[in-house]
């Protein structure tokens, strides 16, 4: 196994280790690797010349589902059944969809660029999920 391969295994391998910053820094982590997918399923419909918004779509439901298995069974200590997580974490991703398209209608209100305006966004839901993942989702 190589070094990066290595780092994340120690990074996400222990549900039990009950440190806020090693959870956050899992769940950030895993974020990467759920955008990862996303993006990739994404560039491989548009390739079979699905449509933008099918493609990201498409991804948006790898991305989503690669992040609630790492979430489930790597990070947190879920008190709840698969079964009654979901439910839970679709409302979660319905809520931080609303939330994203709410606070970068605000931020580019204020005359931000796209991109600023977006990478804070994501940056201020990065902490919003993590909240609703340990309090709520898998609670």
């Amino acid at each position: 196994m190589n070094r990066i391969g290595r780092v994340f295994s120690a990074v996400t391998a222990s549900r039990s280790n009950g440190g806020w910053i090693i959870q956050l820094m899992q769940h950030l982590a895993t974020g990467v690797v759920a955008m990862t997918a996303h993006y990739v399923v994404m560039w491989l419909a548009l390739a079979i010349q699905l449509t933008p918004v099918l493609a990201t779509t498409a991804g948006f439901i790898v991305g989503a589902t690669t992040k609630f298995f790492f979430s489930y069974f790597h990070i947190f200590e879920p008190e709840r059944g698969v079964a009654n997580a979901i439910p839970h974490y679709i409302l979660a991703l319905a809520l931080q969809m609303a939330v994203n398209a709410g606070l970068l209608t605000a931020l580019l209100s204020i005359d931000l660029p796209v991109w600023p305006a977006q990478l804070l966004t994501t940056v201020l839901l990065a902490g919003f999920n993590f909240l609703a993942y340990k309090f709520w989702v898998f609670k």
